[in-house]
């Protein structure tokens, strides 16, 4: 950026006591709530308060608090919109609005809000109207109408412009985005990078953007067949509490003793969270890796991945790595340790990593990073292949 563009962005932080003030008010509101809520508790005490009396200060009560909402709205999302990120990815806390918000979304947010406390307003007229002149009722319907009205054309312009930021962040990422290939078992394409795949906009948004190779659920899974781990432990790792941690998971096993299914169940649980994840396999990400390499962005790819709370690294050890891709999966795990989780699954047991990565001292920090904050959990069981096959004629005689 040139100096004056560099000037121009930075006046944005003149807006930043702005919303220091909105903080302030809301002080304000928490102060007229407890007034409102005393005064009331005193009246139905000392019995000079009546039904309508009673809930009319209750309405009173519910106004003060859907404007404090409104408050909330305005100073979370619009400082995080327009003057800089709050940074609470991962937080269990996280509205599931503020992901992906814009001034286009925040704008029918208010506008909806607006209509709730028009409502209320209009409800205190209608509770009390022996007491309120027809002129006042008319024009506070005829108001809250305009309400209504205004939000739905907000609503409605959203759908449009939205879809064009859409396309147009979509072309633009497209110009350098490396993509991780189909998945195995015919998923779609896992797109990189932090809002491609709008996470915000929902669970099932977010499950189809992770580009898991088939959808699996924690309750599909055969719990039953494991000699170890104790099925407490499955219900454990179910809540994600690990990802808040930022913490792994790494499932260890042989062939056909769940830990594909499982590791797409965590993620899956991780999306419904609110959590973005996206998935690949071990050879999936040291060739997206590599390619950002080549072209000069490692760097830039490490720091686009951190949108994701969760990456799930699929297969490690099936095929040995390249002394290139081995170092580039150091570095992808070295660039998350203590910053973001990852889920990992390996048909071998971490002491013998050295012989997948080629190399023991890759093999050892690779390792000790990724096993340091981690759920290590190792599936005992028979292949759930060579149990479907027990039993089963013979074909071809």
């Amino acid at each position: 950026m040139t100096t004056l563009g560099c000037a121009l962005f930075a006046t944005r932080w003149l807006q930043a006591p702005l919303y220091f003030g909105l903080v302030a008010a809301q002080g304000v509101y928490v102060y007229k709530f407890f007034n409102e809520l005393w005064h009331l508790i005193h009246h139905v005490i000392t019995g000079h308060a009546d039904e309508t009396h009673v809930m009319l200060a209750v309405l009173k009560l519910v106004d003060v608090v859907m404007i404090a909402n409104l408050l909330i709205m305005v100073i979370v999302g619009g400082y995080e919109t327009f003057v800089s990120r709050i940074g609470l990815q991962g937080h269990r806390d996280q509205p599931e609005w503020l992901s992906h918000v814009n001034s286009n979304v925040l704008k029918v947010k208010l506008a909806t809000a607006i209509v709730g406390i028009s409502s209320v307003h209009l409800l205190q007229m209608f509770v009390d109207v022996h007491h309120t002149p027809r002129h006042d009722l008319l024009w506070g319907t005829v108001i809250h109408m305009a309400f209504i009205a205004s939000a739905a054309i907000l609503a409605y312009m959203s759908g449009p412009m939205a879809a064009h930021e859409a396309r147009a962040r979509t072309v633009k990422e497209d110009a350098h985005t490396v993509a991780i290939p189909a998945q195995r078992d015919g998923g779609g394409m896992a797109e990189e990078g932090g809002e491609a795949a709008e996470p915000g906009a929902g669970a099932e948004e977010r499950i189809e953007a992770a580009g898991f190779p088939a959808r699996k659920v924690l309750e599909m899974f055969d719990e039953g067949q494991l000699r170890a781990p104790e099925p407490h432990v499955i219900t454990r790792l179910g809540k994600v509490d690990f990802v808040t941690r930022k913490a792994n998971v790494v499932l260890l096993g042989g062939p056909g003793t769940g830990k594909t299914h499982l590791a797409v169940a965590l993620g899956v649980r991780a999306c419904q969270a609110g959590h973005q994840v996206l998935f690949a396999t071990a050879a999936e990400w040291g060739a997206r890796l590599a390619d950002a390499k080549a072209a000069g962005r490692l760097g830039k790819e490490l720091a686009r991945l951190d949108a994701y709370p969760v990456l799930v690294v699929d297969e490690v050890g099936y095929v040995p790595f390249d002394p290139q891709v081995a170092h580039l999966l150091f570095q992808l795990v070295s660039h998350r340790y203590e910053r973001a989780s990852l889920i990992v699954t390996s048909n071998r047991p971490l002491g013998r990593w050295d012989e997948v990565f080629g190399d023991s001292a890759t093999a050892s920090a690779t390792v000790d990073r990724l096993a340091h904050h981690a759920e290590v959990i190792t599936l005992d069981a028979d292949s759930y292949r060579t149990r479907r096959l027990e039993g089963a004629p013979v074909a071809g005689w």
